[in-house]
């Protein structure tokens, strides 16, 4: 398993969000004989909206957990009700990573919505979101029965290519050895024949591999609003054209979608653990 995902707090965006403390309820909910982790952050109000947060892939749960805290705390700051949950394999959930599968994560998050269902009973017409970061985007685009809006934190638009990214880890880590040469299509033969491989410390399902494989950030269901953010360092920043055609999709699809580009660093790949109070800041003005 992956670390659990961390319990720091924010009030005002405009505040140092590592001076605000907030509190979560902490539970598990049942998952086939199996657990989930999960953290509500409920607003003192009745809230505007239900939020669930769909956390990114692997190591990149882990360097995001404090920005995502913050941010849930800000957000029922503001008045919205948001659930962290551990996916199976993730954090303090049941299972180990090499074990889990999309379909599980799938599943699991349909769960989440019927937790937030189950324990905001007088919200239910508040409007439901779902927010991912990463490949969590890819995990949140679905037809969930249902209408939902989005929020995509620095969406990746192809599971294929989060897969490769994630399998060029070990490849960086034997380069030094010069035993790298095939190993990239080694490790996709392995997982093509329902093979796991060992990546960075996580072990690595088929089912799980091939499924984010698949993935594609397709808009889906009943369209409603996106929130669309990206994270730079550059002044002069601006969307790729791989973003701005799958914007155009969404917004072909019939979806409201507001792209912004928002300075401060990819906290979900720093070595060291780091902080985008930009990002958190106007995550609550675009929720509003």
């Amino acid at each position: 398993m992956g670390l659990a995902q961390g319990a720091a707090g924010l009030a005002q965006p405009q505040q140092d969000p590592r001076r605000l403390k907030t509190s979560a309820d902490v539970f598990f909910l049942s998952a086939g004989g199996e657990q989930r982790l999960c953290l509500l952050h409920a607003p003192a109000v009745p809230p505007r909206s239900r939020v669930l947060y769909v956390h990114p892939f692997a190591e990149e749960m882990n360097k995001s957990r404090r920005m995502a805290a913050l941010a849930c705390r800000a957000l029922a700051e503001a008045g919205h009700a948001v659930l962290q949950m551990d996916l199976r394999g993730c954090g303090d959930s049941s299972a180990d990573f090499g074990d889990a599968s999309w379909s599980d994560w799938r599943a699991d998050v349909r769960l989440g919505l019927e937790c937030l269902d189950a324990r905001l009973p007088d919200a239910v017409q508040a409007p439901l979101w779902l927010w991912g970061l990463r490949a969590g985007c890819l995990l949140a685009a679905a037809d969930w029965g249902r209408p939902v809006n989005y929020l995509f934190w620095q969406p990746m638009t192809n599971g294929k290519l989060a897969l490769q990214q994630f399998l060029r880890l070990k490849l960086a880590a034997e380069m030094a050895g010069g035993t790298n040469k095939g190993l990239m299509e080694q490790m996709k033969t392995e997982l093509a024949a329902g093979r796991p491989v060992d990546v960075a410390g996580y072990r690595l399902g088929a089912p799980l591999a091939l499924g984010l494989e698949s993935a594609k950030l397709a808009p889906a269901g009943t369209p409603g609003r996106l929130e669309w953010l990206e994270l730079s360092t550059r002044e002069d920043a601006a969307l790729t054209p791989v973003s701005e055609q799958t914007i155009k999709a969404w917004q072909d699809a019939g979806w409201a979608v507001r792209p912004q580009i928002v300075q401060g660093p990819g906290f979900w790949t720093t070595s060291e653990i780091e902080l985008a109070p930009a990002l958190i800041a106007r995550t609550v003005e675009a929720m509003s």
